[in-house]
């Protein structure tokens, strides 16, 4: 069942749940995504970054709608960090039903000008709009992007840029980054930030970079008004890890039919951790009652 994002997460924010957002690189992740949701009879998103528009190109898009509009669960696809209008209209064109605007790393005045230009235009063909506040950190191996230095969201300007702009979500900076920390650098959240963000804000709110948090911490973010986590580190490196195992103990193997399960199995293993963690599991039944 394919749907918007703005009717997706008020479900997620009244039940205080988040739902995972999960970025796909090709087929094997969408199918990853689906079934996993399937399984957990959980609701679920699939982004794609625009490097991965690039990557896979704009017919994908069609398989993708086609694979969430028959699923058993609800689902979203959706456009992570556009990073320009052109990126979103793009999105929308390609049935995209919810778009990220990302001008963080502008001044506070260009990103709520960026925004509202966007909010305009997809909220009259009914397509949901997140924007960011803060900027993410940004670790190495991550194509994503981020800043070296996190600048954390303002809690007094997420309310000002919630309200000028109309925004369906929200993404804040509260100390995590995109791709993987090394050891000397693990992730600590500010929970009384989000707590104080969440006081001032009256719409979902949004983490990015998901992978490698403590769960402890990642488990008190959606009774903050936290609704959408995005992942892509843990699941892509779970795929990958075992796709180079597999093959370096059969390196005669060439199809894709037999190199691909053992890979599939291990991040829809992470993937299923990860609906328990965010407490989306067996919380599709709202969406149809």
């Amino acid at each position: 069942m394919l749907m918007n994002m703005k009717d997706l997460l008020a479900v997620a924010y009244k039940h205080n749940f988040a739902v995972g957002s999960f970025n796909v690189a090709n087929s094997e992740f969408v199918r990853v995504v689906i079934d996993s949701a399937e399984e957990k009879n959980a609701p679920a998103i699939i982004q794609i970054h625009p490097n991965e528009v690039e990557l896979l190109g704009d017919d994908f898009i069609a398989y993708v709608r086609e694979s969430c509009r028959n699923a058993k669960v609800p689902m979203v696809i959706h456009l992570d960090h556009g990073a320009s209008v052109k990126d979103c209209m793009r999105a929308i064109r390609n049935g995209f039903t919810s778009v990220m605007i990302d001008a963080s790393h502008a001044s506070f005045e260009d990103n709520i000008a960026l925004t509202k230009e966007v909010v305009k235009i997809a909220h009259d063909v009914n397509v949901s709009v997140e924007a960011e506040l803060g900027t993410i950190g940004s670790n190495e191996g991550s194509s994503e992007g981020g800043a070296d230095v996190i600048l954390y969201t303002d809690a007094d300007d997420a309310k000002t840029f919630v309200d000028e702009t109309g925004i369906d979500t929200l993404a804040i900076a509260i100390g995590t980054s995109h791709g993987q920390y090394k050891h000397d650098r693990q992730p600590e959240l500010k929970l009384d930030l989000l707590a104080e963000i969440n006081q001032k804000v009256d719409i979902p709110l949004v983490l990015h970079g998901g992978s490698d948090n403590k769960d402890e911490e990642i488990s008190q973010t959606y009774l903050h008004g936290v609704s959408k986590i995005n992942l892509s580190t843990d699941m892509k490196s779970a795929f990958f890890r075992e796709m180079r195992r597999f093959l370096t103990e059969n390196q005669t193997a060439y199809e894709p039919d037999v190199i691909m399960p053992s890979a599939r199995k291990a991040t829809q293993e992470v993937v299923k951790a990860k609906m328990d963690l965010f407490n989306s599991t067996n919380q599709a039944h709202h969406y149809f009652s």
